[in-house]
């Protein structure tokens, strides 16, 4: 198990260019599935989580080329028995990226194998929104009970109404890839609109699949025979923006994220000013200049700033623990309520240890009293939980005073490639040991 040694207290300044979304290399790299011919993705991040999923699709017989950050997937040989087989059960478990993989199964196969898919261990995340949705389009399930897993079989999917149950990112992207195929018109209402989701409805068009609503929360997809390949390009991921955007905040002199596709990250900077962060927009980059205080909002009538995750446009849940971190130093108060996941939030008990001025009121919600910076947090040794909580104890540890050790830092590889080294080339001290 490898570590990060931190030394803190080092100012960042220079230009960072953010990877290609993680989010969005999962679901478009499992739609390459739905197709026989070519598919080539570019800017696929070069992360655990995508290489592990890109692993699994050569396991199962699809062609892989790579060229740089671009590759072409092309499933023209999938070797079924392989699905059916143990070793393939057991690394979907340990990849929940791999549920994404179901949906195009199914629609261009006719069955697929279900394992309890692994990741980030943050608290119950059903999977309820993808099997409902797959049996209102006519699927079957059968347990397999000696091998403690399902298969989902149908002859020919039928498009249907559908009002989802939650607005699942992925459950609305496994839903979208089986429709394409399915015979006449699925409407999906309460269908997650996230930008990774636009993304995905547009490389589905390019492969033939005839899809409207794309953007809203209601997706009408009139099913087709056969799809063909395409040529797509992954947006920057919007949660390392952010994660950046934390990091010059705490610990920058003048940083520059570049290519942001602004667009496309919604509220996220916003609710960094509305921690008093100055954030500075300047083309499609976003600039954080030194920030040697920061002052933290109130309402209109004054009560306490609250920042809570939502469904998008709302604020995304995977950038709650870097606004955490980044409100340690504010000057005010500020009450997080993480509504989606009910153990995202124990990785506070590690900044209480560095000296953070934070009350846990229970699993959803937290209160950070902000130090003004007339308090620097200490060097600690810690541990990694998930990729969230990780990168954001790793910019605790860059602003803090003294050295900090992180381990089980293979959670952070899942989501931020060749992390060290990026921050390193800005003025950082990280070491992987």
């Amino acid at each position: 198990m490898a570590s990060f040694k931190i030394e803190g207290g080092h100012l960042l300044r220079g230009e960072i260019r953010p990877q290609g979304a993680k989010n969005e290399a999962l679901q478009v790299i499992c739609a390459t599935l739905l197709t026989s011919e070519a598919v080539t993705i570019h800017n696929i991040p070069n992360i655990r989580d995508v290489n592990n999923l890109i692993q699994l699709l050569k396991d199962i017989g699809v062609k892989v080329t790579k060229d740089g950050n671009s590759y072409t997937f092309q499933a023209d040989a999938l070797n079924m028995a392989f699905l059916q087989s143990d070793e393939f059960v057991e690394k979907c478990a340990q990849l929940r990226g791999s549920v994404m993989m179901i949906g195009p199964l199914l629609a261009r196969m006719g069955k697929a194998v279900i394992a309890k898919p692994g990741g980030d261990k943050i608290g119950r995340r059903r999977l309820d929104t993808h099997f409902l949705g797959f049996q209102k389009l006519g699927a079957k399930f059968r347990q397999l009970a000696d091998r403690n897993v399902y298969e989902i079989g149908a002859k020919q999917l039928k498009g249907t109404y559908m009002l989802l149950d939650e607005a699942s990112v992925t459950g609305t992207a496994n839903i979208i890839m089986a429709a394409t195929m399915a015979a006449g018109t699925t409407t999906i209402y309460n269908a997650a609109c996230e930008p990774y989701i636009q993304q995905l409805c547009h490389m589905l068009c390019q492969m033939g699949a005839k899809i409207s609503g794309i953007g809203s929360n209601l997706l009408t997809i009139e099913g087709v025979k056969v799809l063909h390949g395409a040529d797509h390009k992954l947006l920057p991921d919007m949660i390392e923006v952010g994660s950046f955007i934390g990091m010059a905040a705490m610990c920058g002199d003048g940083v520059r994220i570049k290519d942001c596709s602004l667009k496309d990250l919604g509220i996220i900077p916003d609710a960094f000013r509305r921690l008093g962060v100055k954030v500075e927009v300047d083309g499609d980059d976003l600039f954080i200049p030194r920030q040697k205080h920061y002052v933290v909002d109130s309402f209109i009538d004054g009560t306490i700033m609250t920042l809570a995750d939502a469904p998008w446009p709302g604020l995304t849940p995977d950038l709650l623990s870097v606004l955490i971190v980044v409100a340690t130093q504010g000057r005010g108060s500020v009450l997080f309520h993480q509504k989606m996941f009910e153990s995202r939030l124990f990785f506070v008990d590690r900044l209480i240890d560095m000296g953070a001025q934070i009350i846990l009121c229970d699993p959803h919600r937290a209160v950070v009293v902000g130090h003004d910076r007339q308090r620097q947090l200490h060097g600690s040794r810690m541990s990694s939980p998930d990729i969230r909580a990780g990168i954001a104890l790793l910019i605790a540890a860059m602003s803090a005073n003294g050295t900090s050790l992180i381990s089980n830092i293979e959670q952070i590889d899942r989501g931020y490639e060749d992390i060290e080294h990026r921050l390193n080339a800005l003025g950082a001290k990280i070491e992987r040991i």
